[in-house]
């Protein structure tokens, strides 16, 4: 992949957020599942939402983009009984779909790029077979199922990752009884549940939520949404927010104030850490103020994580981030990966088992640091570029592919000084 060299400087102006990639996920599945044909938009192509549209094409429904609308004809899901399921590097997109294709009876082979067939699926590995689901794997991808999904009771920790939570509530409303989620421990990611229950409702179909995890109605049909409206990026928006709060004066519309989104608590982590922020209905505003450390429990927001380390590199006095174990097991080991680029910039930062902790400095300094080829530490590290002295090579610029294609547009749009190498 090819590098990026960004020079000191600041962002200011007015950036409109694309469409929330984990909201299109879950959009497309509610969509392909339901009998009939859905609309749904803003929809902007990422790898990861290139890798859900062919897997659900794989499994039969017919998709169509025009513009940025996805026209879903669900009609035909289930009907490939044998189907290879290329999910590029998305975690959302296989997690989500082993279920689905289990709930459909499908002998579905799973393929994966990255560091995705590293990724954990042992959550599956463990309550599926219980369930009528016979999974083939050396313990991550290629995987092959097959089987037909059963109804029942399902086990499952909730402090590993909700996206296999997700894929379960999108799956079991499909099959002939009911079912039962019982979380073993405490869930974390909170808000991509909550995402999954708007979502699953806007097409008609419901899930309870109990003391001790979900309850699903068996038998429940998705019906087509034919004006379904994707809403903004709140995790993509705090790159942003993070360049005025560091200098800039920036302006971020098309954010919805009452999104069910996690990351959504970037607007108030940034007011914590001294910015100024002001929200007016869609539109968040946010400029520099005089930053000092805070703590931050990183267990429901771990995508932040890149970027608010590197907001805390310039906070007076000691930040301290936990919770955030998860991150080892991205696209990359996000906290060795940002802990690392920061410190090659000159910045006071360690990692702990399940955090960082971080000394604010007064400034960084230029050089080159790697991008491990994640698309979260590429633009994190993009926006700690804009405060070091000297010029800040960036490795694996073409890894944004995976969520926000756009980024650096926008970002040279707004004033930043990126020139490809």
């Amino acid at each position: 992949m090819s590098h990026i060299q960004i020079a000191p400087g600041a962002l200011n102006g007015e950036v409109s957020m694309p469409p929330s990639k984990s909201a299109v996920h879950r959009t497309i599945l509610c969509a392909a599942m339901a009998q009939g044909v859905s609309t749904v938009a803003p929809v902007a192509l990422s790898k990861d939402i290139e890798a859900t549209i062919q897997c659900v094409q794989a499994l039969g429904a017919d998709i169509c983009l025009c513009k940025q609308t996805l026209t879903i004809d669900g009609a035909g899901l289930f009907s490939k009984q044998d189907v290879l399921l290329d999910c590029e590097e998305s975690g959302s997109t296989l997690r989500f779909l082993i279920p689905i294709a289990a709930a459909g009876g499908v002998l579905a082979h799973f393929t994966g790029k990255g560091r995705l067939p590293q990724r954990p699926i042992g959550v599956y590995l463990d309550c599926l077979p219980q369930k009528g689901v016979s999974l083939k794997t050396q313990g991550g991808l290629p995987l092959t199922i097959s089987g037909q999904l059963k109804s029942g009771v399902y086990r499952l920790p909730g402090d590993i990752s909700s996206q296999f939570i997700t894929g379960l509530l999108l799956s079991l409303p499909l099959l002939d009884g009911d079912s039962e989620i019982v979380l073993t421990s405490a869930l974390e990611s909170e808000g991509y549940i909550d995402m999954t229950l708007q979502t699953m409702r806007a097409f008609g179909v419901t899930a309870e939520k109990t003391e001790t995890g979900y309850m699903v109605k068996g038998r429940q049909r998705y019906l087509p949404n034919t004006n379904y409206v994707c809403e903004g990026d709140w995790s993509q928006a705090a790159f942003f927010m993070a360049a005025g709060a560091l200098g800039g004066n920036i302006k971020i519309t098309g954010l919805n104030p009452h999104s069910v989104q996690g990351d959504r608590a970037c607007l108030h982590l940034f007011e914590q850490f001294g910015a100024n922020v002001r929200q007016a209905g869609n539109v968040v505003t946010v400029t520099r103020g005089t930053l000092h450390a805070i703590a931050i429990d990183a267990r429901q927001i771990p995508d932040l994580v890149p970027i608010l380390a590197v907001v805390a590199a310039f906070a007076k006095g000691k930040t301290t981030i936990y919770g955030a174990q998860r991150l080892r097991i991205k696209e990359s080991d996000r906290l060795k990966a940002i802990c690392s680029g920061l410190q090659a910039l000159g910045a006071d930062i360690t990692e702990t088992d399940d955090g960082l902790v971080v000394q604010g400095v007064s400034s960084l300094h230029g050089g080159t640091v790697q991008g491990y080829n994640d698309h979260r530490i590429v633009m994190a590290l993009s926006i700690a570029a804009l405060n070091a002295s000297g010029p800040v090579v960036i490795t694996d610029r073409e890894s944004i592919r995976k969520s926000y294609p756009s980024f650096f547009e926008e970002y040279k749009r707004l004033g930043g000084n990126a020139e490809n190498l």
